[in-house]
């Protein structure tokens, strides 16, 4: 099967070509496909490709043992490697698994001054220590934060070409219906996207087989490899905190307000006891945390609760491999994506919008009885995006654009199962164009 196209391609080749070029860290969670996009990249572009995985090949970690000196990091290299000739301005050296010899870090300031060999760095991201790192390398590296695929790389996975989305985001820009057969299809290639999520070996799976055979039993692999990193790469952090958080995510969001609960992992534990496990688990790119707002204005940054957040999971593949089994059999027998009360189309929302770039924040309201899922914003307006598992009416989202206490909320964004619409309140769109929505938002008044 030929290579799975990634978004990252491009951005790798603006970054070769850039004039003040830095070397380059690519972090991400594990198995999203970080080690094949850099080495597809750097064998079609550069005459010399050097990969050195120290996770692998322990024999290199001694490759800094004279200094940062360039000179004496390549003379080290060609004696364990004497067929290499490094060639100034077409080398490419590729340092994989990082976390497993930090001292990559300390030399990436050389490597900048000296200018002669572009540089790219990649590990996982459970196993680097960003203290250490980012003591050894501020101001000399650029960070790549990279996912596991989107509903966009999943279609050209599929075999769906530039054309074919451009001529959907068409319809999605001028506000008009998708014809039925366009919205029929992508609503079920989104339907496989949700069950199959986006890491590349799965997709690749799927895609082969042309069904969900074995993509279960994939699923639950990946979920036990990151227990194991977990135990293996928490360091100084309780590593019973963190596998007991990380167990109890899927259980918050089957709940009705799906709040992550410290007091429910552990009887009298609290927030403060678990700050650096959260930031752990999303740091390691294994959950996306979505914070409560205090009030609702902007900048999202500065307006929101540091102890009431939401945990979905970065791939919401991940999340239906860990339901019980009877809510697997419901989903995939009966493509029941409304079981386990909405988390599963709030999950990939979710996904969906932290892959984009957005922050991810909620509201809720018990004495108003206003909920929100989600906010994102344009230029100058906040705009709440609610995410529905039917097409039930939208109270909370007519009640905060009507309030006139919000003036900073000029309209809405309504998610769910309905094509294409707009109100004069309100935007309605399919889920499956979440991936469009910041170009949406960029370009709509243009």
């Amino acid at each position: 099967m030929d290579r799975l196209r990634r978004k990252i391609d491009d951005y790798l080749i603006e970054w070769k070509n850039s004039s003040d070029k830095k070397p380059l860290i690519i972090k991400g969670a594990r198995q999203i496909g970080k080690t094949n996009a850099i080495r597809y990249f750097g064998e079609n572009n550069y005459k010399v490709f050097i990969e050195i995985n120290f996770a692998l090949m322990n024999q290199f970690k001694t490759i800094f043992k004279d200094g940062y000196v360039v000179d004496d990091i390549i003379k080290n290299i060609t004696l364990k490697l004497p067929e290499i000739e490094f060639i100034p301005n077409e080398t490419l050296i590729f340092f994989d698994e990082m976390q497993e010899c930090v001292n990559t870090a300390t030399s990436l300031k050389a490597f900048r001054e000296d200018g002669r060999y572009d540089v790219i760095c990649s590990g996982s991201l459970m196993g680097i220590n960003y203290k250490e790192i980012e003591s050894n390398s501020v101001g000399n590296k650029i960070d790549y934060v990279m996912h596991s695929m989107d509903f966009e790389e999943f279609l050209w996975a599929k075999g769906y070409k530039d054309s074919q989305i451009e001529a959907m985001y068409s319809y999605m820009l001028k506000c008009i219906p998708l014809p039925k057969l366009m919205y029929d299809v992508m609503l079920n290639n989104f339907r496989d996207y949700m069950v199959v999520g986006g890491m590349p070996a799965i997709v690749n799976t799927f895609i082969e087989n042309k069904n969900f055979s074995g993509i279960l039993k994939m699923q639950e692999q990946i979920l036990l490899d990151y227990e194991e990193d977990i135990t293996k790469y928490a360091g100084g952090l309780d590593k019973a905190k963190i596998l007991n958080a990380y167990r109890k995510i899927p259980v918050f969001l089957g709940n009705d307000n799906k709040k992550f609960q410290v007091s429910k992992i552990k009887q009298g534990a609290r927030n403060r006891e678990y700050v650096g496990v959260i930031d752990w688990l999303s740091n390691a790119g294994i959950v996306n945390v979505c914070y409560s707002m205090e009030q609702l204005g902007l900048p999202l940054k500065g307006n929101y609760d540091a102890d009431n957040y939401r945990l979905y999971f970065a791939d919401t593949g991940l999340l239906i491999g860990s339901l019980e089994e009877e809510a697997q059999r419901d989903l995939r027998d009966n493509e029941n994506f409304n079981t386990y009360k909405g988390a599963i189309y709030e999950n990939i929302v979710a996904d969906m919008l932290a892959k984009e770039g957005y922050g991810l924040y909620f509201f809720k309201d018990d004495r108003k009885r206003v909920e929100m899922d989600f906010f994102v914003r344009d230029t100058n307006s906040l705009i709440p995006v609610e995410v529905k598992a039917n097409d039930k009416s939208t109270p909370s989202l007519n009640n905060l654009i009507d309030n006139d206490k919000h003036n900073e909320i000029k309209y809405g964004i309504k998610l769910c199962n309905k094509n294409i619409g707009f109100n004069g309140k309100f935007y309605t769109f399919p889920y499956f164009l979440t991936f469009l929505l910041k170009r949406f938002l960029r370009e709509k008044d243009k």
